[in-house]
This record gives structure tokens, C-alpha cells and sequence, in this order.
């Protein structure tokens, strides 16, 4: 087989699919490892938390070491450290105590999804493609299209299989890292800055007002996300009284199927479409579905507003690495590696605050999810002081 620039970008649309498997296999196992380990909830809060905290970490590490090591040794070591740690998922909690097995296979796991995290939009933003927010909105729809195939198989897995045999499905899961590692370590990379120019350092970046407001979103794009889709299985299954089965279908597959639409949407219109206007309509709907979420009388409505959610933080993500890459020509590595920081950051606060307050509520959810929704407010008045901004300068 030819290796040329499009088998890059398809393995680039897998790197998501790899960060999709990491991000939400293990949450769709929460109510099996309480049950089968007696893990309590605030301990399963841990683990989100620290998922999403080690790739923060990873993130900020890699502005220093991903221009030194390269490219390509950078992503092919990422997907070995996503197949380790679900290969290590598979039998760790059984031989030592269940939670630290646990923890010690998502700690792997997410030391290759923040390396994915940093370099995969870089390496994407570096193919030569028409339309740069188009091919970048298009890449991380595959996060969803990840995030549906891992709910909708591993769901068909465990009725076919029996829930009991998670951890073969760990195993096999893990297959998909170890084959994409391969063909990226073959695959043509091309460097996101050309040889006559610099990339902005660290500094550069921090003395960049439009960069901070940049991180702020990334934040809040990040905790709109997760906050709800890192629970809306428990939330599915606590509000409606469900089995597992359906609360996986109903809760993080539509929240990832809207979000998965939303992004191929504008990967396929977004030519035609207005990004600073579609990203502030979509942050003013997401406050609506949180709302819809948290404080509707009916759990159908209240489920209808996490599946909008999915489709509203759609462009968030995205939107925002090409506001960056637009604004910060030449941020390079480091730009990419601090907005995936901001962005895990965001990725674990928001379900970290929802768990939080859902256990002080007593195990209320849609407190949580109510307390959560400062973070599309905030992304809403960072995106209308833009607004203000850029219609003073015309």
C-alpha cells in the first residue's frame, strides 16, 4: 500500500477514534466497577478526574519535548501507551487492589491520549487541504463517530457477551491504537511551520492577549463537553430508571451522534457558514440544553437536553483550534500543546464538578449538571466581547 497525504489524514481521523475509545470506554464500565469492586462514587469521580488530569499534564509537557523527539516518534509512542493501558485494563484490577489497577491502566491510557490530543490537529493542520476550519471541524467529528462506535459496539458486545466479559473487550478495543501506531510510523509528516519561519515560543504566546482569551474557551469548550458526556450513562440510567443497555443508548451515544452531526455539518458547509456567529449560536443553545438538562420536570426532556447539548458544544473544540490558527499563524507546537492543556483542563473540571456536586446533593445529578453550566455562559461573553472587539476595529 502507498503511503501519501491522505493515508496521513485518515490516520489522523483514527487518532481521534483511538481518543474517542480512551476518553469513554472505561465510563461506560462505572456502574460494573461499583458494583463488581464496591468502588463508591466519589472514587469513580477520581478517575475522570484524573484521566483527563494526567493528558493536562502530558500536554503541558510536550510544548518542550514534541519539537525536540519529532513528530512521529511523539504519535507512534502515544498510540503504544493507549493499547498498553487498555491491554492492562483487562487484567490489573483482578491480581492487585481494583481501584489502583484501575487507575494505573487510565493513567496509561492517558498519557497517549494527551500526546493524541497535542499532535494530531497540528499534523491535520499541516496536510495540504482547501479549507483548514472545514478539514478541522471534519477531524474532530471523528472524536464522535469514535465516541458512538465504542458506546453502540461495546453495548451489542456486552448483550451478546454478557457484561462479565469486559475485559476481553478491553483487549480487543486495544487493537485499533496498535495497528494506527503502525501506519504512522510509515506515513508521510509534513512540518506545521515551514523551514524559513519560527514557531512563537512560550513567552511570545503568554504576552498574547487574544491567546489567553483563546485558552479560556478552550476551557469552557472542554467542560461543556464532558460534563455531560462523561456521565450522561449514570445520568440516562438514574433519571429514567433504565437498564444499562438503554441508558448507554440514550445517553452518550445521541449526546456523541448530535455532536459527530454538528461537526460534519460545518466539515462540509463551513465554507458558507460564518464560524464567529455559528460558535456563539451554538454557546447560547448550549445553555438552553443545560438548562433543559437540570431543571426540566420530565426525564424524557430532561435527556432530550443532553442530546442537544451534543450537538451545541459541536463546533466548540474545533472552532476554537481555528480561531487559534488563524489569529497565531505561526504558534506552532506550543500554541496546539497549551490550547489541548486548556482544553483537558476544561475536560476534567466539568465532570469533576458535576460528580462533586451530585454527591453533595446526594447523588442528584441534575444538580450537578445546573452547577456546570457557568462554563457555556463563560464561553458565550468571551465570544460576544470578541464580537464587540472585532466590530470596534471594522
Amino acid at each position: 500500500m502507498k503511503l501519501n497525504d491522505k493515508t496521513t489524514i485518515v490516520s489522523c481521523f483514527i487518532g481521534y477514534i483511538v481518543q474517542a475509545i480512551i476518553n469513554n470506554f472505561a465510563p461506560l464500565l462505572f456502574i460494573t466497577f461499583q458494583n463488581t469492586y464496591d468502588i463508591p462514587l466519589s472514587q469513580i469521580t477520581l478517575l475522570v478526574t484524573i484521566n483527563f488530569g494526567v493528558q493536562l499534564l502530558v500536554d503541558l509537557i510536550a510544548a518542550r519535548f514534541v519539537d525536540k523527539i519529532g513528530y512521529r516518534t511523539s504519535i507512534v509512542a502515544a498510540h503504544g501507551f493507549s493499547a498498553a493501558g487498555l491491554v492492562l485494563l483487562s487484567f490489573l484490577p483482578d491480581v492487585m487492589d481494583p481501584f489502583a489497577g484501575i487507575l494505573i491502566s487510565v493513567m496509561t491510557c492517558s498519557i497517549g491520549g494527551g500526546i493524541i490530543e497535542v499532535l494530531i490537529s497540528p499534523i491535520m493542520e499541516s496536510c495540504p487541504t482547501d479549507n483548514k476550519e472545514k478539514a478541522m471541524s471534519l477531524l474532530h467529528s471523528f472524536y464522535c463517530w469514535g465516541h458512538v462506535g465504542v458506546v453502540l459496539l461495546s453495548t451489542l458486545f456486552f448483550k451478546m457477551a454478557g457484561i462479565g466479559n469486559w475485559r476481553l473487550l478491553a483487549l480487543i478495543w486495544a487493537v485499533i491504537p496498535v495497528v494506527n501506531g503502525i501506519i504512522f510510523s510509515k506515513t508521510p509528516i509534513a512540518p506545521l511551520i515551514s523551514s524559513n519561519e519560527r514557531g512563537l515560543t512560550l513567552q511570545e504566546l503568554f504576552k498574547s492577549k487574544i491567546f489567553w482569551v483563546l485558552m479560556l474557551m478552550m476551557l469552557c469548550a472542554g467542560a461543556s463537553e464532558q460534563a455531560v458526556s462523561q456521565w450522561a450513562s449514570a445520568f440516562a440510567e438514574q433519571g429514567l430508571g433504565i437498564s444499562k443497555t438503554a441508558g448507554d443508548l440514550a445517553g452518550p451515544m445521541t449526546f456523541a451522534i448530535l455532536m459527530g452531526s454538528g461537526r460534519a455539518i460545518y466539515g462540509k458547509y463551513g465554507d458558507r457558514i460564518n464560524l464567529d456567529q455559528f460558535m456563539l449560536i451554538s454557546s447560547s443553545l448550549c445553555i438552553v440544553s443545560y438548562l433543559l438538562a437540570s431543571i426540566a420536570p420530565s426525564p424524557i426532556i430532561s435527556l432530550i437536553g443532553c442530546g442537544l447539548c451534543g450537538f451545541t458544544v459541536a463546533i466548540m473544540w474545533p472552532g476554537t483550534f481555528s480561531k487559534a490558527a488563524a489569529a497565531l499563524r505561526t504558534g506552532g507546537t506550543a500554541m496546539f500543546a497549551m490550547l489541548a492543556l486548556a482544553g483537558d483542563l476544561g475536560c476534567s473540571a466539568g465532570p469533576t464538578l458535576v460528580g462533586m456536586v451530585s454527591n453533595a446533593a446526594d447523588g442528584n445529578m441534575k444538580a450537578g449538571i445546573l452547577a456546570a453550566i457557568i462554563f457555556p455562559v463563560i464561553l458565550t461573553v468571551c465570544l460576544l466581547a470578541q464580537r464587540r472587539k472585532n466590530a470596534d476595529h471594522s
